[in-house]
């Protein structure tokens, strides 16, 4: 209590610089984290999930347009990790800043609530901070390494669906988690705990034997995340489709199992469909069944309330004659 107080009693300026640095910190550690599985497609170097824009757009989400700099910064960070940068990496940057405030602006004008306790938040997650507002990211990226020279047109398609989706499955896979850890409370202990270990151990065991199968069995994955959709809604199912998603992209790299026999073409394609679907399948049916349970629990409080008025109403008239007892002399 006394640091939060020290840090109130700061200088605003000092306060917004701290933050700044903080939020390009998270940034670039998440950008490395990403780098750290990488694919080759065609002769291009492709990364499957871009956890730096859902990284950029919780800030934006939770914390609100003071984080544009810190994204910019982290996203030059990022680039200048990679090498010296060039004339291409203004564009890059711009167009890495520019997704996420989109992403935000959309979010913000269709009342989209950080809880994702409605379809309609899980929907306009996908389809308008994830599918739309990341379209900004990847042309101005691929459009910027065309220019410039450093990307053969010939690689232009591949390399825009690859960045695209990976952008797209940042937010799809890490914004939920992020935001779900913000606003995470240890519930108390119960039967539900020894079900969640029972849950995490089922998932750390199979989902590696069913990646590095040698048979396609990747479908085996989706009772999996079924099951911990249905027990634990958001909080079981995106920490599980992202568990998933990175086991599936570690072992399209080391190119075994249901990857193990593909080009590297095939490779990709098939991997971004998988973690694609299977994070729209989190993600939308954690939202469909938060819902019916707030509405359930809605309609079940407005029946106790209307069983309380009436049996105040009840108690109420039950202490006054009734008419025929006025009536007899």
């Amino acid at each position: 209590m006394a640091a939060v107080v020290g840090i109130r009693a700061w200088p605003r300026p000092v306060v917004l610089v701290c933050a700044t640095l903080l939020v390009a910190g998270c940034y670039y550690a998440a950008g490395r984290l990403g780098l750290a599985q990488q694919l080759t497609a065609d002769g291009a170097v492709v990364t499957p999930i871009w956890p730096p824009t859902g990284l950029a757009v919780t800030c934006l989400l939770l914390f609100g347009p003071w984080c544009v700099p810190g994204i910019a910064l982290g996203a030059l960070l990022v680039i200048v990790s990679l090498g010296a940068p060039g004339i291409e990496s203004v564009g890059i940057v711009a167009g890495n800043t520019t997704a996420p405030v989109c992403a935000w602006l959309m979010l913000r004008a269709v009342g989209f609530r950080v809880s994702l306790s409605r379809l309609r938040d899980g929907l306009a997650l996908v389809f308008l901070g994830a599918l739309t507002a990341m379209l900004i990211s990847s042309w101005a990226g691929v459009g910027m390494l065309v220019l410039s020279g450093k990307l053969p047109t010939d690689h232009l398609g591949i390399v825009w669906l690859a960045w695209w989706v990976g952008d797209a499955m940042g937010v799809v896979l890490v914004t939920p988690l992020l935001l779900l850890l913000y606003r995470a409370r240890l519930p108390p202990l119960s039967v539900r705990w020894a079900e969640a270990l029972g849950l995490t151990a089922a998932v750390c065991v199979l989902v590696p034997l069913i990646m590095y199968s040698s048979v396609s069995v990747l479908f085996l994955a989706y009772p999996i995340l079924i099951w911990s959709v249905l027990r634990f809604q958001l909080a079981g199912g995106i920490p599980c489709a992202l568990f998933v998603s990175v086991m599936a992209t570690v072992v399209a790299g080391q190119e075994a199992g249901s990857f193990g026999k593909l080009t590297e073409i095939e490779t990709m394609m098939k991997l971004q469909a998988f973690n694609g679907t299977l994070g729209l399948t989190a993600l939308l049916l954690s939202a469909v069944i938060s819902e019916q349970l707030h509405t359930r629990q809605s309609v079940e409080l407005a029946c106790q309330e209307l069983v309380e008025a009436l049996q105040h109403l009840n108690a109420g008239g039950s202490g006054s004659p009734g008419p025929r007892e006025k009536d007899v002399p």
